[in-house]
């Protein structure tokens, strides 16, 4: 699948992504710049922070509980479409895919 970040300078890093890769792992391997994964994906820090665009807010579904009280320790503004890039993973579903990298 094919996913696009937005970083906070309005450039825009696209990339293709293996099925069952989380889009943290996906933007690390990809250096995308504010997404950082400190916990490797274990949900146990706020680091891998972005906003889902808009349009693809129904397809990546609502945070779990336990994500939603990590992104009350985000770094970066929580906003309705904030999401822990860990907890989203690729698939042919999302192909297509536009984050939003958030202002450190």
């Amino acid at each position: 699948m094919k996913v696009t970040w937005k970083l906070p300078d309005g450039t825009e890093k696209s990339a293709d992504v293996a099925n069952g890769t989380s889009m943290m792992q996906a933007a690390v391997d990809n250096n995308i710049p504010n997404v950082i994964g400190e916990c490797g994906g274990c949900l146990s820090c706020a680091t891998c922070h972005v906003y889902v665009d808009d349009a693809w807010v129904a397809r990546t579904g609502a945070a779990d509980d336990f994500e939603d009280a990590m992104l009350d320790v985000a770094e970066a503004e929580r906003r309705d479409t904030s999401r822990l890039s860990c907890q989203i993973e690729a698939s042919d579903a999302l192909d297509g895919l536009v984050l939003i990298v958030p202002q450190p």
